[in-house]
């Protein structure tokens, strides 16, 4: 069975989805930059070769709208209480199927080189876990080739430290961790600075095209006051 690439997506709702950024951002402007997140994040897994794709998807209702919006990868609905037991779930499920290795990612870093994920995939070959930290002290990827409950489930999520515990928890348990170049992710208003200022740099057959056409085509002046 191939590797296996996973990203954790849920389905854009006004006031259900990036909600850090509102304000500036509205509620609908928010939900709709986010589907914008996702068809590029969907663009850059389809670049990856020689894997398998699965989309891990909330809520559990939102199975048509992923078969209508990624028709080419496999759906698998997330399952547990928190974030850290949901991706634990993903990436063990993955390996217990006949995957070798198993790669997690966001769904809000549209312009996440594709190159990075291919060398979590290597790093693996001779590593137990793979890490590519964020600069908000997380991670946008995790990847394993073996089951590693204890790092996704005793370690806090969503807070500024969650790279650093990771390391250490892996440290006391013998694993071995690669780390990738840092990249970073979209929450809050400052991010989605960063990301229309590097979108601006790249040629206009870059990266993340539904992205830069939301940057493009929204009043992006007036949402930096």
């Amino acid at each position: 069975m191939p590797d296996t690439l996973l990203v954790v997506a849920k389905k854009p709702a006004p006031g259900q989805t990036k909600t850090r950024l509102c304000p500036p951002l509205t509620p609908s402007q928010a939900a709709y930059l986010y589907e914008c997140f996702l068809h590029d994040t969907l663009d850059v897994m389809r670049k990856v070769p020689g894997v398998q794709r699965v989309i891990g998807y909330l809520p559990e209702n939102a199975q048509s709208y992923f078969n209508q919006l990624a028709p080419d990868m496999d759906l698998v609905c997330q399952r547990g209480d928190s974030l850290g037991e949901r991706l634990e779930n993903l990436l063990t499920d993955t390996l217990s199927s006949g995957s070798l290795r198993a790669v997690v990612m966001d769904s809000d870093s549209p312009t996440l080189p594709v190159a990075y994920i291919s060398q979590a995939f290597e790093q693996l070959i001779d590593s137990d876990v793979v890490l590519g930290p964020t600069r908000d002290g997380g991670y946008y990827l995790i990847g394993v080739n073996q089951p590693q409950p204890q790092l996704l489930r005793q370690v806090q999520m969503s807070t500024p430290h969650v790279l650093k515990d990771t390391l250490a928890l892996a440290e006391t348990t013998g694993l071995t961790v690669s780390l990738l170049p840092p990249w970073y992710d979209v929450d809050t208003i400052a991010d989605l600075h960063y990301l229309n200022h590097e979108i601006a740099g790249m040629s206009a057959n870059g990266n993340a095209p539904a992205t830069r056409r939301w940057l493009a085509e929204t009043d992006w002046h007036s949402l930096q006051t």
